[in-house]
């Protein structure tokens, strides 16, 4: 559980030396920019080198795609329902539609299943939620931030740059060739930054006087990603497609998690309402401690 206890320190440090004005204003963005740049690139080709799918993995691989998917759906009716900003709906997508099954959701996934279920979580994270955030996830950030001459072109553009996205090209045309003990190395170290740093970022940028004007949003945000968004998965994989067993169990847990860190990042990168953003972060990675025991209790149905 050591990477939990990781979550809040980094988390309440990030808001202490907020609070104390020990570092920069600019420090956040120089925080974001490094994980963006630096450490999740280096976490994604880490984890997604030699990856291959396979028929049978399709159930867990498939639901981030599919919990972004319907989060999206939900989140723009939302918007137009509620009038909200574009920068706000493209908040909600981001932070509300991907859900923490690295940091968060394998330490969960030992805890509640024990380690032989980590072989499933590490499947979901590589091959679905890493992937949704530097493809689609990047495609919802930059339709909804607030920069100038969004056409088609620019959009792919920004996607096919994205630097995520080109470690994962990278990842890809180098899954038959093994990395060198040294390359692991270094990988790992720099990818071992990325929730430290990102949550320090979050804490340092979290107000909760900042909740006015987004109490509307933060609820619905926080209602589908630890209520709607699982329900409806589980509605899906095991009301409709008769799904059952170990891994389903697992793969349902995996969606009831909190908000992914980088999805985080690239939405406050984009200018996508960073308050909303950090106190989505805040607020659902701490609540998701409460849900969680239930989701588990729920499950040991299916």
């Amino acid at each position: 559980m050591s990477n939990v206890v990781l979550l809040f320190v980094c988390l309440c440090l990030g808001i202490v030396l907020g609070r104390r004005g020990w570092l920069p204003p600019t420090a956040p963005s120089v925080l974001n920019s490094f994980v963006i740049y630096i450490a999740l690139p280096a976490m994604i080709l880490l984890q997604l080198h030699g990856i291959h799918l396979r028929p049978e993995l399709l159930f867990p691989v498939g639901m981030p795609w599919l919990l972004f998917g319907i989060g999206c759906g939900f989140f723009w009716l939302l918007g137009r329902a509620l009038h909200l900003p574009d920068t706000t709906t493209g908040a909600l997508m981001l932070v509300g539609g991907l859900a923490n099954t690295s940091f968060v959701g394998l330490p969960m996934i030992n805890a509640f299943y024990g380690p032989g279920g980590l072989a499933t979580g590490i499947l979901i994270d590589q091959l679905g939620t890493y992937l949704v955030l530097s493809t689609l996830g990047i495609g919802i950030a930059a339709m909804y931030s607030q920069d100038a001459g969004k056409t088609t072109s620019s959009l792919l553009k920004r996607i096919i740059r994205f630097p995520p996205m080109l470690a994962l090209t990278l990842a890809l045309v180098l899954s038959s060739v093994r990395y060198p003990q040294v390359v692991q190395d270094v990988l790992r170290s720099l990818a071992g930054t990325l929730t430290p740093l990102a949550l320090i970022s979050v804490g340092l940028q979290l107000r909760l006087n900042e909740l006015r004007g987004n109490v509307s949003a933060l609820a619905s945000g926080l209602a589908f990603k630890l209520l709607i968004g699982p329900a409806v998965l589980g509605l899906l994989y095991v009301g409709w497609l008769h799904a059952h067993g170990e891994t389903i169990r697992i793969t349902l847990f995996e969606s009831a998690m909190g908000p992914m860190i980088g999805g985080a990042i690239v939405a406050m990168q984009n200018g996508l309402n960073p308050p909303l953003v950090t106190l989505m972060v805040g607020f659902g990675i701490t609540l998701s401690f409460l849900t969680l025991p239930g989701w588990w209790y729920l499950l040991g149905a299916v």
